[in-house]
């Protein structure tokens, strides 16, 4: 994957199992927690700048009806033993001052973490290279046969045509911006019933996401970037300010229950993928999830 049809190159990075939690996803949380817990040790382990770090997350309404949104999140969110409180307006702008004045209540959660995906994949090519593999960068003019032990296809959306699993593409736009405030958090906007995320870097950029369509649009649309930078400014009014960098566009592999599909196919094949918009978090259980089930059909 080299970023121009796959998710990863447009994916914020967000590790986020509370501020993600969503009704009825009970199984996904569980899953989420499980291997954001085991990101620091995988990061650690990795090594390079990936700009790791667990900053936390800020749920903030800007309407009524926002705010109502984000309590039954919350209590959903403590139902399930989470670590999140309540949190009124004014202790919002306490730990994020760039928030617009008239939002309204919202929580914050102090696990959430954040990665740059582009800084991790560029890792996990060079520990491969290191690891002694093969990238083969070409595209395909004949068929052959290469053996293999065992074979993983984790080839997201494309993953439908080559296995026949059941995954389908989800088109989504974000954004990066610089020079805008200085963000402490990631913040999880609820906007007139829209959901939009900032994920503040180390470097000064921020990352706005994200649409969700199902349309087939390789490139960014002015109404994405449009939707976007409104509920962005909706929440910190200062991003005005801040430079328009990119618009990208990615295509997440989803499922019909949004889990992931991570399973032995038949023997020596398995599969990686269905990851929808927790790739990235879900990376560490998926690998050793995977190592697992090579190890075992060895």
């Amino acid at each position: 994957d080299d970023g121009r049809t796959g998710a990863w190159h447009a994916a914020a990075g967000m590790l986020a199992p509370v501020a993600e939690a969503a009704f009825g996803e009970h199984r996904l949380t569980e899953l989420l927690v499980a291997s954001v817990a085991a990101w620091p040790a995988f990061a650690a382990d990795l090594g390079g700048p990936l700009e790791f770090a667990v900053s936390g997350s800020l749920l903030v309404g800007v309407t009524e009806g926002d705010e109502a949104e984000i309590a039954r999140y919350l209590s959903y969110q403590e139902s399930l033993g989470l670590p999140v409180t309540s949190l009124t307006a004014a202790r919002l702008r306490l730990r994020e001052p760039a928030l617009h004045p008239g939002v309204r209540a919202g929580a914050y959660t102090e696990i959430d973490a954040q990665v740059d995906p582009r800084a991790l994949v560029a890792r996990l090519r060079q520990a491969c290279r290191e690891a002694g593999a093969r990238t083969v960068s070409a595209r395909v003019t004949d068929v052959r046969v290469l053996d293999a032990d065992v074979t993983v296809v984790a080839a997201g959306c494309g993953s439908a045509d080559l296995v026949g699993v059941p995954v389908h593409p989800v088109r989504g736009e974000t954004l990066r911006l610089r020079g805008g405030p200085r963000l402490a958090h990631m913040v999880r906007g609820h906007v007139h019933g829209r959901h939009v995320y900032l994920v503040p870097r180390p470097n000064g950029e921020i990352v706005v996401g994200a649409t969700s369509s199902e349309e087939t649009a390789r490139e960014p649309t002015v109404g994405g970037v449009q939707e976007l930078l409104n509920d962005a400014i909706a929440l910190v009014p200062e991003l005005r300010q801040a430079e328009f960098r990119e618009a990208a566009v990615g295509f997440r592999p989803g499922t019909a229950d949004n889990l992931p599909i991570v399973e032995r196919r038949e023997p020596g094949l398995i599969v990686a993928t269905g990851h929808y918009r927790n790739g990235i978090a879900l990376t560490p259980w998926t690998a050793a999830r995977v190592v697992e089930l090579a190890e075992v059909g060895a």
